[in-house]
């Protein structure tokens, strides 16, 4: 690969000497500019403003305007003999943990190669330093007539440095966020999980861009007259306000059949349905309809274990019914032979009484017929 710059790498008292390789290209397409009319090329021509004549790219230096619009020359030679130690050097600063870099500073990425053989030790210690602290390198350098900032951390084998805007360079995010409150509910927040959970993780080199190769099918298509053009379809979105609940649901089944999980998609019927959600009139009723609920494979599951248990419960209490039945009997037939026995006894006594009487009144009649009567006389 070929370099852009070349400079070294400041490290302490340790010098690296480095060349600057890209680390990136672009591969999207680029078009020219024609005139509709005949298909001819529209070019841009650099034209001195003062003599009318074209310039080419061998004689356009660099000029500051001032305010009053004259020009003051600057060449490179001017840029090169400034007093910084970046004009040549990336100067490493500090290190720090990758984590508190934030992403909206990232720019442009280049590899550092080591520049000759004695720049290999040298090369290799900074990178094993970098590897086993996990931490990244902030230094800064002076490429294309600029001061940056860059951060220095290792991929494979190789030192790799990333452009780094300056902290200023950032703007504020303010008014981009909701103005309006908006609250989230749990059930939401866990449907929004299962969804990442699913989608998982992806293979980033399996990424690539479509667009791309849309155009460029296109351009052959064209160049070989066998194109035809078809309308984009453009679906309606009628100004629903989507049931969240539903669509995160439909999302999770989706992801889960893409795949290939087993039990994803649970027939038509379990589709959730997009609906508009329902809203008050004045009156106090509602209008639109409620999302159906879906019945997938874990609702029957648990209808059947639901079941199974409530049969169980009736096993149980008809069993511990009988129970108490079978005790209530044994306890009346109990009471019965107590009474009968108590009856038996009362009885007998009475008997008893009986035949004592009798006997005591017969003997007393048996006495008053042996005493003589006593005659009285006229």
């Amino acid at each position: 690969m070929r370099s852009i710059w070349n400079g070294a790498i400041s490290f302490g008292l340790v010098s690296i000497p480095i060349k600057l390789v890209n680390a990136t290209e672009s591969h999207s397409i680029s078009f020219r500019q024609i005139h509709v009319s005949d298909g001819g090329r529209v070019r841009y021509r650099k034209v001195c403003e003062l003599d009318g004549e074209e310039v080419p790219s061998a004689e356009i230096g660099k000029g500051y305007e001032e305010a009053d619009g004259s020009i003051v020359p600057i060449t490179d030679e001017d840029l090169a003999q400034l007093p910084l130690a970046t004009a040549k050097t990336i100067e490493i600063m500090s290190f720090v943990p990758a984590e508190e870099i934030d992403p909206l500073q990232m720019d442009a990425a280049y590899y550092l190669a080591a520049n000759g053989a004695t720049a290999a030790k040298p090369y290799t210690l900074l990178r094993e330093a970098l590897k086993r602290s996990r931490k990244v390198a902030i230094a800064k350098y002076a490429l294309r007539g600029r001061e940056r900032l860059g951060m220095l951390r290792v991929v494979d084998d190789v030192i790799a440095m990333h452009g780094l805007l300056w902290p200023d360079e950032i703007r504020a995010p303010e008014g981009v966020a909701p103005e309006v409150t908006v609250s989230v509910r749990d059930a939401e927040l866990d449907l929004a999980d299962a969804l990442m959970a699913t989608l998982g993780e992806v293979e980033m080199t399996s990424l690539h861009d479509d667009y791309r190769e849309a155009v460029e099918a296109l351009i052959v298509a064209k160049s070989g007259g066998a194109f035809e053009p078809t309308e984009a379809v453009v679906e309606p979105s009628g100004g629903q306000v989507i049931d969240l609940m539903a669509a995160l649901e439909k999302s999770v089944r989706a992801a889960k059949a893409s795949r290939g999980e087993a039990g994803a998609a649970g027939g038509a019927e379990a589709q959730a349905q997009v609906t508009p959600i329902r809203r008050k009139t004045g009156a106090g009723t509602s209008t639109g309809t409620a999302a159906p609920k879906a019945v997938g494979g874990k609702k029957s599951t648990a209808a059947s274990a639901k079941k199974a248990a409530a049969s169980a419960a009736t096993k149980k209490k008809a069993t511990t019914a009988g129970k108490s039945a079978a005790g209530k009997s044994t306890s009346g037939a109990a009471a019965t032979k107590s009474t009968a026995k108590g009856t038996a006894k009362g009885t007998a006594k009475s008997t008893a009484r009986t035949t004592a009487a009798a006997k005591k009144t017969g003997a007393a009649a048996a006495k008053k017929a042996a005493t003589p009567r006593k005659r009285t006389s006229a």
